[in-house]
């Protein structure tokens, strides 16, 4: 009985058993395609801010920023709020007038979430009747 010399990529079998090296071959690639299917996707599309490693919660991030976005002249409120998507959270900077001055001095980001300013005028509080 001879033995079957393997070339690049394949597997050395005796003639007699080369159908049972069908059968394993067939067997590893199942196996192969089952775990490539299982690991390599996930039940639902994330995000990026949601697939690299977790940050901070963005409760956290308007509680660490609030005061000094706050302290810019112009900006009246903020608060956390939606993309357009609706799906990705972003911290909303309300100001009396959206200016090329305040869009300069405000960040785009913080801590890796989106900052949206919002043109809300000047808020006032309500007087009760």
């Amino acid at each position: 009985m001879s033995v079957l010399k393997p070339g690049r990529g394949q597997v050395a079998c005796a003639p007699v058993a080369i159908g049972r090296c069908f059968e394993v071959a067939f067997c590893l690639s199942l196996l192969l395609a089952v775990q490539y299917g299982a690991c390599g996707r996930t039940s639902k599309r994330q995000s990026p801010q949601q697939e690299t490693m977790p940050g901070p919660d963005i409760n956290d991030v308007l509680r660490a920023h609030d005061n000094e976005l706050l302290a810019i002249p112009g900006v009246v409120g903020v608060y956390v709020g939606l993309l357009d998507d609706g799906k990705t959270s972003c911290l909303k900077v309300m100001v009396v007038k959206k200016t090329l001055d305040l869009e300069q001095r405000l960040p785009r980001s913080l801590e890796g979430y989106p900052v949206v300013i919002e043109e809300s005028g000047i808020i006032r509080p309500m007087h009760p009747d």
